[in-house]
């Protein structure tokens, strides 16, 4: 268990950490009032989780230490559901229902499709 947690910490610590700037440099980079960073991060983050899955599914190549490590603590440090729950929210309170139902589904849509490749591209 304490391995386990070690594994999960240390993934998520360097996942939150490359997220942190992602979206910094994808806002600077995009300054509009689409969060783009957090998008970026989202759908790369579940191409990514695609891609271990992948590995593990059809390729049999991560331990149960490397799944801890990469799909717990790196993957769910590294994407922004909240964030991306928040922004959203954000855009309706705003009055820009138009762009926070835009950013919802293009969101969702992008996050199965990237993990879909993922999966797909180690079959």
């Amino acid at each position: 268990m304490v391995k386990e947690l070690f594994l999960v910490g240390l993934g998520g610590g360097i996942g939150s950490m490359l997220r942190y700037l992602s979206v910094f440099l994808g806002n600077k980079l995009f300054p509009i009032a689409f969060p783009a960073g957090t998008f970026f991060v989202n759908v790369l983050g579940c191409l990514i989780l695609g891609l271990l899955i992948g590995l593990i599914e059809h390729r049999q190549i991560l331990s149960v230490s490397h799944r801890f490590l990469f799909i717990t603590g790196f993957c769910g440090g590294f994407t922004t559901f909240s964030a991306f729950s928040a922004e959203s929210l954000r855009m309706f309170e705003n009055g820009n229902a138009p762009l926070g139902i835009t950013y919802i589904g293009v969101s969702i849509l992008a996050g199965l499709l990237a993990v879909r490749l993922g999966i797909y591209l180690l079959k």
